[in-house]
């Protein structure tokens, strides 16, 4: 299997895992329990999983209001171009 490969299937890994992680947290605060911590919930999406973390938030409409959680409406779509950038340095040069 090519680094490449293994880039690529790490980063869907992550993406589908963070989509799922946001998708708990916002069933956690439905029924008023404990939550998950925003750090893990940015560090996933630091790690990667920041095309899961804005599909969660847009599916279950979670974490979106820019007032109230400036650090995902705004952070999050700023760790997307940071990874995206990353992702054209190791396949532009092909």
């Amino acid at each position: 299997m090519s680094s490449e490969l293994k880039i690529v299937l790490c980063v869907l890994g992550v993406n589908l895992l963070c989509f799922l992680i946001f998708g708990l947290d916002k069933a956690f605060a439905v029924r008023r329990k404990r939550r998950i911590p925003e750090a893990t919930l940015l560090t996933l999406s630091f790690l990667g999983g920041s095309v899961g973390a804005m599909l969660g938030m847009t599916v279950f409409r979670h974490k979106t209001d820019a007032r109230a959680h400036p650090s995902f409406a705004w952070g999050i779509p700023a760790i997307f171009l940071l990874e995206l950038a990353a992702l054209l340095v190791i396949f532009g040069g092909r």
